[in-house]
């Protein structure tokens, strides 16, 4: 019995082909959310402000301030040991650490939220300055933090997807600005405490909804753009919805036409006879 001389056509040997190990995939990024450590990490940042505003109806000033930096760092140590991200804690901790600065300075509790307030008014003031430039900034740091380039912005219909979601945006932070400055107009420490937490994580999620509704709706459609460029016969629409015209036929000249006619209508009759004189 003799052995089987392998061809091509059987495929790689089970017994000598292995499989590309998993460190050869490409890592996944991961997203916003997993960044900020999930659910957990976005309860974790809310920490300073709930502990401030307790530690003020309880210890004062002082003590709310002390209690305020003393959470930062303690959520900051915690990422820390878990091997998360400090990116968001350490952000975090620089905001706390200077909103408790402002309000010590000041000795009022409210000067607290001040930082965030103004903040709120900066964030609707540049997200709706963006679509009047347009240039929405929905758009440029979703595609930014994905990684992808910016031909949206070539396409009108895309813009506008983008221009709702970064207006849905400016209306979030517009809505911090009127309602806390209300608060802090009124001498409320406790409710701008309350406000600043229902405030923040719920309503930036919806409108980050409205941002991923706009950039699968923008995908779907410069996919579309892109097959209909490349199938051929196809007229693709452009940007502003006018379809491409053909190439206009160019313009016969009679003179030509009529020069070029002349010695086929003349041998068409045949030689001609001498005349007599």
């Amino acid at each position: 019995m003799t052995d089987r001389i392998p061809s091509l056509d059987d495929g790689p040997d089970p017994r000598t082909h292995r499989t590309a190990p998993d460190e050869a995939r490409p890592p996944q990024r991961k997203t916003m959310l997993e960044q900020w450590g999930g659910v957990p990490g976005m309860i974790y940042m809310t920490l300073p402000v709930v502990a401030f505003v307790v530690a003020n109806s309880l210890l004062g000033l002082n003590g709310a301030i002390v209690t305020a930096v003393g959470a930062a760092l303690a959520v900051t140590a915690v990422r820390l040991v878990r091997k998360e991200s400090l990116a968001p804690a350490l952000n975090g901790l620089t905001g706390v650490a200077v909103a408790a600065g402002i309000s010590w300075w000041t000795g009022s509790a409210k000067d607290y939220f001040l930082l965030g307030i103004w903040l709120s008014l900066a964030g609707a003031v540049v997200f709706t300055g963006s679509v009047l430039i347009r240039r929405p900034l929905a758009g440029l740091l979703w595609n930014a933090v994905k990684g992808q380039d910016h031909t949206w912005r070539e396409d009108k219909v895309s813009r506008r997807y983008y221009d709702v979601a970064t207006l849905a945006l400016a209306a979030v932070f517009a809505a911090r600005f009127v309602v806390q400055q209300w608060l802090y107009d009124s001498d409320e420490a406790g409710w701008l405490g309350f406000a600043k937490i229902a405030m923040g994580y719920p309503l930036l999620g919806l409108a980050l909804l409205v941002v991923a509704w706009a950039a699968r709706r923008s995908a779907r459609r410069l996919d579309a753009l892109s097959q209909a460029r490349t199938r051929p016969g196809s007229q693709a629409r452009t940007q502003t919805g006018t379809r491409t015209q053909p190439p206009a036929r160019p313009v016969p000249d009679l003179r030509q036409a009529a020069a070029s006619a002349e010695p086929r209508r003349r041998m068409s009759r045949g030689p001609q006879p001498y005349p007599h004189r």
